[in-house]
């Protein structure tokens, strides 16, 4: 009887598998790129913490990558609520480098990772955006 005790007071944890839903999603606009998805297995979680990082470079014209001082790597993140075990994020990173991609150069995204640090679960969006 005595086991059965300590079996009720023992401290009950309930597990979650941590997965997205889907793959997160990664669309450009300008020099922000915003990434959105949703987490499900967060057990009882109050939050996660989400961050994005991803590469930003200009294109010209001709489709080619010059090798100038805007190639950067930048990144962003939040604090996300967990409601019933899961979680919708999204992330805005803006690329605020010099010189900025002025016309006919164009921004582009690529080599995106979105990272749950809470549970250690990441994923690549190659690109490019």
């Amino acid at each position: 009887m005595a086991i059965g005790i300590l079996g009720l007071l023992a401290p009950t944890a309930e597990a979650g598998s941590a997965h997205f839903v889907g793959t997160p999603t990664a669309s450009a606009s300008g020099s922000t790129l915003t990434v959105k998805g949703k987490e499900a297995g967060l057990g009882n979680l109050a939050q996660i913490t989400v961050t994005v990082s991803a590469d930003a470079q200009c294109i010209n014209k001709g489709g080619n990558k010059p090798s100038a001082e805007n190639k950067q790597s930048f990144g962003g993140g939040a604090t996300v609520p967990v409601q019933n075990g899961k979680a919708n994020f999204s992330i805005t990173v803006t690329a605020n480098f010099q010189p900025k991609c002025s016309p006919p150069m164009t921004l582009q995204w690529s080599n995106v990772v979105v990272t749950d640090v809470t549970n250690s679960l990441s994923v690549t969006l190659p690109g490019p955006f």
